[in-house]
């Protein structure tokens, strides 16, 4: 796994990190077991193996080192057996919804299998694991276990909580719990085969040590750089959700001249322009650099009137990456709106890094629309998204 990989310096760092973090667990909470809030865990280990921190970008890793996705879980070891939430899918809830009970868990295993396999493809990755962070008391076990796609064709013990709450599932290894009324699926992790374990001493007083460290360092202030950004749906809110059959996405299937199968492009509308008046380029004649997830990268610039348009040079590239490897469409298969719910990703993020980078990741369902109330606008505000193009 990922933690055999690791150099001896690295591992002992992390252990060290879990300690302190664990030494200062009656800063909140008076329980036996070490307190290890999840964005801490996240932290600690990204900052111990040197791994990209991804859990805010809501996919299924919280870091990334190399091909590996990893996900971190941290939670207490009660009986050994524990039920975790693994996915979410809130914005899914119409595809399965009406469906019979066989069918209902077979789309939920699908949904979650999409999300695993979308996420292998948009980072680079030969895998994802979960690192597990088990607290019990008076120390931490650390172990790990691949993270596996559910096996469709074997789910079995198909049943109703007795109250009607959830649905229980398995499959050839493991074993679920689907809530319905949160959206949320789980997994059951068995602590077992152990690769570290760490023993924690817990400060009696924690704010005392901390009192003496602040007053040895004095005043600390903290400047938080936030990187210039923008969401841009790849849909159109104009007459309900929906991909536009000849624009956008399906630019490739627009009238006019003979088009390539990958050509597409996306939408940025023009409030986003008046908004935050340049951050894009202003001239179509302006060729940026484009990284992906993977850092890859592709030449783009803007283009059509009023530079409505994100498009890559050639128009190509960007249509074979979200078309090919994401949404794994053949050539001339249409984009629809169910395609971008059942991966639980309908925008992307431009990131600023200068005048001549541009950073783009996926974002979840819902985040334009967050960005748009957030920046005082409606949906109903801007006529230029995804206009079809003849």
């Amino acid at each position: 796994m990922f933690l055999s990989h690791q150099s001896k310096e690295q591992k002992e760092y992390y252990v060290k990190l879990l300690s302190s973090a664990g030494a200062i667990s009656r800063l909140f909470s008076e329980s036996t077991e070490p307190y290890l809030d999840s964005r801490i865990a996240e932290n600690l280990f990204c900052k111990a193996f040197e791994a990209e921190n991804t859990s805010r970008k809501d996919n299924s890793i919280d870091a990334r080192k190399g091909p590996i996705g990893i996900g971190i879980k941290t939670f207490l070891n009660k009986n050994g057996s524990s039920l975790q939430k693994i996915a979410e899918f809130n914005g899914d809830h119409s595809l399965y919804s009406t469906l019979p009970l066989k069918e209902k868990v077979k789309k939920i295993a699908e949904l979650r299998n999409n999300r695993i396999t979308t996420t292998i493809v948009v980072y680079g990755l030969e895998k994802i694991i979960y690192h597990c962070i088990v607290r019990e008391a008076g120390k931490i076990l650390i172990y790990e276990q691949d993270c596996s796609l559910i096996n469709i064709k074997k789910i079995k013990n198909i049943k109703y909580s007795p109250k009607g709450s959830s649905i229980t599932f398995s499959d050839s290894i493991n074993e679920y719990s689907f809530n319905l009324s949160k959206s949320t699926l789980y997994k059951r992790f068995k602590t077992e085969n152990i690769s570290i374990k760490i023993p924690i001493r817990m400060m009696e007083d924690p704010i005392v040590q901390i009192e003496k460290l602040v007053n040895e360092a004095g005043p600390v202030f903290t400047t938080v750089k936030k990187q210039p950004h923008v969401f841009l749906p790849l849909y159109s809110m104009k007459g309900g959700q929906h991909v536009p059959l000849k624009s956008g996405l399906n630019q490739w299937n627009a009238g006019g001249r003979k088009r390539k199968s990958d050509e597409v492009y996306i939408p940025v509308p023009a409030w986003v322009h008046k908004k935050f008046k340049g951050f894009f380029p202003s001239s179509k004649d302006i060729i940026f650099e484009l990284t992906l997830p993977d850092r890859t990268t592709m030449k783009a610039s803007m283009c059509q009137e009023g530079l409505k348009a994100l498009m890559s040079n050639p128009n190509t590239a960007l249509g074979k990456w979200i078309l090919r490897d994401v949404l794994n469409l053949k050539e001339k298969e249409l984009v629809d709106y169910k395609k971008l719910q059942s991966i639980g990703l309908d925008t992307v993020v431009v990131y600023k890094v200068d005048k001549d980078t541009y950073d783009i990741d996926f974002a979840p369902i819902g985040s334009y629309e967050k960005f748009l109330s957030e920046n005082g606008e409606n949906s109903n505000g801007d006529e230029t998204i995804l206009e079809e193009e003849d």
